[in-house]
């Protein structure tokens, strides 16, 4: 299909949370159409669309493009590679793959003349990664951090103000569906690495390997924290961060204490907020529903209108040499750390304590990333949380 015609026929991968929401979202659009959906169990409502076979849609000339929306890697991977390979544009919102086979994906896309897309990959419902490579395209993009997880910003949100334990707000955010019933990659943090990682590489023309971004997640937070914090009008928030640092990137994952004057601390429940510095136009913030449904379907729809449009759009990582090892041995802060009462301690980054109900609370002097997360990492259920100055 010439990228100016009016119709683009289109083939959902998945009739998951984001498959649905982009199949609803699509009945808004003018001049798309679903011409069929890959399934593993069949759907009567769909009967007359659906197939469990790939090839049926990627051998269809007529289908113009693909959304992947199976999630994770394999075999994600495969049908969106075979997709472009067959002439069809592509857009997802799965930041797992995005995130471990970012560059293959570009250079495939580039190979076969087609676009490939994933806004909705870090940001869901806000147009976050859209208007970060709109920004760049005259700026140089500085610093990217923010609010990607809605289940975690909700778990925060509803300890500090409900009183409420962890494993209390974790069972309510299942209740509501905005948790898994496994909410490791959430809790643990690695669903904001991976979120990190997309944004780092779009920012920052490059391209990063998951595993050199550290974590600290928010699964050993205790409700002895949250009253530390907000006795000291402190707000704990989980953030991804990525900013230059001469021929390298500073990037990493960890909860932050934030006083009141910061944007992030008034971000509430499962909302995200996310930012860019860019040295001509300085701070933007997007803020928004960062996962659900018809916000990330609809974002989903937004790339897929976009590409009908012919507006181009060209990821960062396919353009010129650039920075892609990661180093956190140049930013630093002070770092909270909630250890055993009876646990040793390094006298040195010390600046405060205090003992109480059979825990130290410790707020050390500006440490590296790299020098608190390998120190974090000595403990088995520490809370470590980054100070934000």
């Amino acid at each position: 299909m010439n990228e100016m015609e009016m119709h683009m026929n289109i083939a959902i991968l998945g009739l998951g949370t984001v498959g649905s929401g982009a199949c609803e979202a699509v009945k808004s659009a003018i001049d798309l159409e679903v011409t069929r959906i890959l399934v593993r169990r069949p759907k009567p409502e769909y009967a007359d669309l659906q197939t469990e076979d790939i090839d049926d849609i990627l051998n269809d000339p007529n289908i113009d493009l693909v959304a992947e929306c199976i999630g994770g890697i394999h075999p994600a991977l495969e049908y969106v590679l075979g997709a472009m390979e067959h002439g069809k544009h592509v857009v997802t919102a799965n930041k797992a793959l995005v995130s471990a086979h970012f560059e293959e994906l570009e250079n495939c896309a580039r190979k076969n003349g087609v676009q490939f897309r994933f806004t909705p990959s870090a940001g869901g419902g806000i147009p976050w990664l859209y208007n970060l490579q709109r920004a760049g395209r005259c700026d140089t993009i500085e610093e990217v951090h923010g609010i990607v997880n809605g289940t975690c910003n909700y778990i925060l949100d509803l300890m500090h103000t409900k009183g409420l334990d962890f494993a209390e707000v974790l069972r309510d955010a299942q209740e509501l569906g905005y948790a898994e019933s496994d909410p490791g990659a959430d809790i643990e943090g690695w669903d904001t690495q991976r979120k990190c990682v997309i944004s780092a590489n779009l920012a920052f023309r490059t391209v990063i390997p998951e595993d050199s971004v550290p974590v600290l997640g928010i699964h050993h937070i205790l409700a002895e924290d949250i009253a530390f914090f907000n006795e000291n009008g402190l707000t704990c928030r989980l953030l991804m961060n990525a900013s230059l640092q001469g021929d390298a990137v500073s990037a990493y994952v960890e909860p932050t204490l934030l006083t009141s004057a910061a944007l992030e601390s008034g971000v509430g429940t499962n909302y995200n907020m996310v930012s860019l510095t860019g040295k001509n136009v300085g701070p933007l913030s997007f803020y928004g529903q960062g996962a659900g449904k018809m916000p990330t379907g609809t974002s989903l729809v937004h790339d897929i209108i976009d590409i009908k449009d012919g507006i181009s759009f060209s990821p960062s990582a396919s353009t010129g040499p650039a920075p892609s090892k990661v180093d956190n041995t140049k930013t630093s802060h002070p770092y909270y750390f909630r250890i055993a009462a009876g646990a040793s301690f390094p006298e040195e980054p010390i600046a405060s304590e205090q003992v109480r109900n059979s825990y130290r609370y410790i707020t050390t002097k500006p440490m590296t990333v790299s020098d608190a997360h390998a120190l974090a990492s000595r403990y088995e259920n520490a809370f470590v949380a980054g100070y934000k100055e």
